[in-house]
């Protein structure tokens, strides 16, 4: 088969790989419907993360499961699948308790490298989730966007305590952040106050549920969100970026009692103990649960309740995945969909 492999900063190439095959009993392999490029696929592109050795791409998915292992009981061949970007048993007491992406059987399903046109899926039973049919062509995106981005999301604002009626601040423009204030509005959020300096993202934002729109970042940006709130800031902040600015910025948009998800990918973040201490913010975040949320997920993209796959602005076919990544490196789209 082809698919994506990074060889340097900036060097994605369409190339040969090996087919991928059942190698546990409890595996799958899925044909790609569809794949995309990830925020976080770029801390590699731009050499933030270090890239020593040819390595695949992509982490989100969907697609028809062509075979599946002999302990596989509850996905079959022929179905449309959507699954987490960790695999995991969903079984375990750390499953159990919602956080299947600490699942104590994880594995990080992008090792094999989704951006291409097969995917072997570890622990199917537990990772994968089969829509009622094989959907649509419209629905796809909307679907992908749940295997990573809608879910990733979806937690910052549950982390976040988001509740009908509150008042919630995204910190982070990108599709992450974006479909967090798609979450906040889904989960009764009166106030949503999105932090983006581009107007494409802003008009989107405020088709999601956004009410206001704070341009400025910083300490800047924390002064706006508090005259916004009467001093007091937000119930709720999503924090969607991974840096030491937007987590800082999004400690301090905090009212005392209100909560902040943090979802962005962390880099060099360090947290002054001290502020925290007499902050009385709650923190939590980390690689999203998707998993939990899949079916509830699925079930309000099936009945058209919500349209997330509005984030994939740019889509290319699969041997075009470098402009893919040059375009969102770039700005020049917000999250980019590839048909295999």
């Amino acid at each position: 088969m082809r698919g994506a492999v990074i060889h340097a900063p900036g060097d994605v190439r369409f190339e040969e790989r090996a087919d991928p095959a059942i190698l546990a009993p409890t595996d799958a392999v899925i044909r790609l419907s569809a794949t995309c490029v990830c925020g976080s696929d770029l801390w590699d592109y731009r050499g933030i993360n270090p890239v020593t050795a040819p390595t695949p791409m992509g982490h989100e998915y969907v697609g028809i499961v062509e075979e599946v292992g002999s302990e596989v009981t509850t996905i079959r061949p022929g179905q449309f699948v959507i699954g987490s970007f960790f695999a995991s048993d969903n079984t375990c007491e750390i499953c159990r308790a919602g956080f299947q992406t600490s699942c104590v059987h994880r594995e990080f399903v992008g090792a094999g490298g989704a951006q291409a046109e097969y995917l072997r899926v570890p622990l199917a039973d537990g990772t994968l989730v089969a829509t009622p049919e094989v959907p649509s062509d419209d629905l796809v995106p909307s679907l992908l966007a749940a295997s990573d981005v809608l879910g990733t999301g979806w937690f910052g604002a549950v982390a976040a305590d988001v509740q009908p009626g509150a008042t919630v601040t995204v910190v982070g423009d990108g599709a992450v952040g974006l479909l967090a204030v798609l979450a906040a509005k889904e989960l009764g959020a009166e106030r949503i106050i999105a932090m983006s300096r581009h107007e494409s993202r802003q008009k989107l934002a405020t088709e999601f549920g956004a009410t206001d729109i704070v341009t400025e970042r910083g300490d800047d940006g924390v002064a706006a969100v508090k005259e916004l709130t009467g001093g007091l800031g937000a119930h709720s902040v999503i924090e969607a970026v991974g840096t030491q600015e937007s987590m800082m910025q999004a400690i301090r948009s905090t009212r005392p009692g209100g909560a902040v998800g943090y979802v962005g990918v962390a880099h060099d973040v360090t947290l002054p103990g001290e502020e925290l201490f007499y902050s009385h913010v709650r923190l939590l975040g980390g690689p999203a649960p998707v998993r939990r949320f899949l079916p509830d997920l699925i079930d309000r993209i099936w009945r058209g309740a919500i349209d997330p796959g509005k984030v994939f602005d740019l889509e290319l076919p699969l041997d075009q995945v470098a402009e893919g990544y040059r375009a969102m490196d770039e700005r020049r789209a917000v999250k980019t969909l590839l048909r295999p």
